[in-house]
């Protein structure tokens, strides 16, 4: 019996490529890529997605440019649009484009890091000095 093709398996090489990048799964066995234990990039899941689409973190002024750039390759669902996140189908992106999107991902998720472990070390303060 032949293993079926593993469509995240270069997102994942790509990605891992990264400082402090780690592969992970969801709670439904799903394929994801991490820093710091925040979500960076991972196979899309929900029904509205199409299939081998990868969901990865972009910020809210650039996936629309990038839509409108290359349709074929970048989208968006009404689900998805609340987040700061793009929708990617595998089968059109470049390896150059991914390395630059997971590239582009991995500092937004880092500075969302440092935004989350600034804010509870002002929580802890705050909370000490009561």
């Amino acid at each position: 019996m032949q293993k079926p093709r593993d469509v995240f398996e270069i997102v994942r090489t790509v990605g891992l490529a990264l400082p402090d990048v780690e592969a992970a799964t969801r709670y439904d066995g799903s394929p994801v890529l991490k820093l710091g234990g925040c979500f960076m990039a991972g196979l899309a899941t929900h029904r509205s997605a199409e299939p081998d689409t990868l969901v990865v973190r972009a910020a809210f002024e650039d996936r629309e440019l990038l839509v409108e750039d290359a349709p074929e390759t970048y989208y968006l669902t009404e689900y998805y649009r609340r987040w700061p996140l793009i929708l990617v189908r595998l089968s059109s992106v470049t390896p150059e484009a991914l390395r630059d999107l997971l590239a582009v991902s991995w500092r937004l998720t880092g500075a969302k890091m440092r935004r989350r472990a600034a804010y509870a070390g002002r929580a802890s303060v705050s909370r000490r000095s009561r």
